[in-house]
């Protein structure tokens, strides 16, 4: 909740869901997945996201706010799991067939540690997904002390591809163009748009559904064009 650039922007609503009831009823349709979970901080800016997800059904952990990676961690402990899924709560057209693609490639592989399809980038900024083994996870945990580290969960891995066994679920088609994150009051004038026509069509936002929708109304997607992909990793990229 305490987004600077966005406000509140996990409890908005596109086409009167919740940004949140959105992600979370999106990722609980791919396949594989024994525990969806919101793992959110302990700060009382969530304490109005923790009141809406036990009204609803939602199971929710609270950890640290800036150390994100020790959050992850230690709600991955909580559910014993092998493997662990990251989606952000910024991407409410996540679509569970891409996703469970990434799961998949890691699923399937076993000398894989870490899957994603943002590396390189060739899916819409809003699609992304991780997969990351616990043993990997409880590595990096162990090993990074550096804050840049702590606070981005996988920006480790990233940055340092020889230590990893990576792999990457890559696009047929390069739509990394599109942003469709939940970030700038521009991004959410584009999400809501795409939401109605959704919501008119009776349709679930697949990406080639969306991608059809700005195909017809490409001032669509013009609205949110002059931002930048994942500015966060990028000013800290600017900064090594």
């Amino acid at each position: 909740m305490g987004s600077t650039r966005l406000p509140g922007k996990v409890l908005k609503r596109l086409a009167g869901v919740p940004v949140t009831r959105q992600v979370y009823s999106r990722v609980r349709r791919i396949p594989e997945l024994d525990e969806v979970v919101v793992a959110t901080t302990r700060s009382s800016k969530d304490d109005v996201l923790v009141a809406y997800c036990e009204r609803e059904g939602i199971r929710i952990l609270r950890g640290s706010e800036d150390d994100v990676l020790d959050r992850y961690y230690q709600a991955a402990r909580v559910l014993k799991a092998e493997v662990v899924m990251r989606i952000t709560a910024d991407c409410p057209f996540i679509d569970p067939r891409v996703s469970h693609q990434v799961l998949k490639l890691l699923i399937d592989d076993p000398d894989c540690e870490y899957a994603t399809n943002a590396l390189p980038r060739t899916f819409p900024d809003g699609l992304d997904t991780e997969v990351v083994r616990m043993d990997t996870l409880a590595r990096i945990w162990g090993e990074v002390s550096d804050p840049r580290y702590r606070e981005h969960v996988t920006y480790y891995i990233s940055t340092h591809p020889d230590r990893f066994r990576v792999r990457s679920v890559v696009s047929p088609v390069d739509y990394s163009h599109h942003r469709w994150t939940l970030d700038c009051p521009e991004d959410y004038e584009v999400l809501s748009r795409i939401a109605e026509v959704l919501r008119r069509r009776g349709q679930f936002g697949y990406l080639e559904e969306i991608l059809a929708i700005l195909d017809e109304r490409p001032e669509i997607a013009a609205i949110n064009r002059h931002l930048r992909c994942n500015e966060a990793v990028q000013e800290l990229e600017r900064e090594k």
